[in-house]
């Protein structure tokens, strides 16, 4: 009688394992769902307190204020951290203006990146770069050939400020002209 209560349970198992319910017949591919929306812009947390938005600026040789005809007042102005702002796109609609075809056609510029030294070096010399690059394309959107202008980083080197007034000025793009 066990042999036999051994074959009927496994016979009954089998059968329960075999009773289930098929798998549901395969889907077809459904198309993947839409992207999700760009997250919206929103102010980042400085980092850096040397990456501070409203506390760089832009100058630019007196030779090209000169020759270009730029007041002090619109060779200075300040940008948002590495971003030039769209109200200071007149100075630089004059800056390529004057070197696409006025009194400086032909002539290249040169647009030196610099951070004020609280952070680390190499972040200093890439936010530097960072920077003369943004001023390079905000050029370039204004109508001058990028061939035109050359950026480098000089990063924190030329800093010497030592309390918020003077690292704001250590932050910047120089303009001048390339040799």
């Amino acid at each position: 009688m066990t042999k036999k209560a051994l074959i009927l349970l496994t016979s009954v198992a089998m059968l329960a394992a075999c009773g289930s319910e098929p798998p549901p017949p395969a889907q077809a591919p459904t198309a993947a769902p839409p992207p999700p929306p760009p997250p919206v812009a929103t102010a980042a947390p400085n980092p850096k307190p040397d990456d501070n938005p409203n506390q760089g600026n832009i100058v630019i040789s007196d030779e090209i204020k000169r020759l270009c005809k730029i007041s002090d007042t619109e060779a200075f102005f300040a940008f948002d951290s590495a971003n030039v702002r769209p109200q200071d796109h007149v100075v630089l609609k004059k800056l390529a203006d004057c070197f696409a075809t006025g009194p400086l056609k032909g002539k290249r510029m040169r647009l030196v990146g610099h951070a004020d030294p609280r952070g680390d070096e190499e972040y200093n010399r890439v936010l530097g770069q960072r920077r003369a690059d943004n001023v390079k394309n905000a050029i370039a959107g204004e109508g001058l050939a990028a061939g035109q202008m050359e950026t480098v980083s000089r990063g924190e080197d030329d800093a010497n400020g030592t309390d918020d007034a003077g690292w704001a000025k250590d932050r910047r793009v120089d303009i001048v002209l390339a040799t």
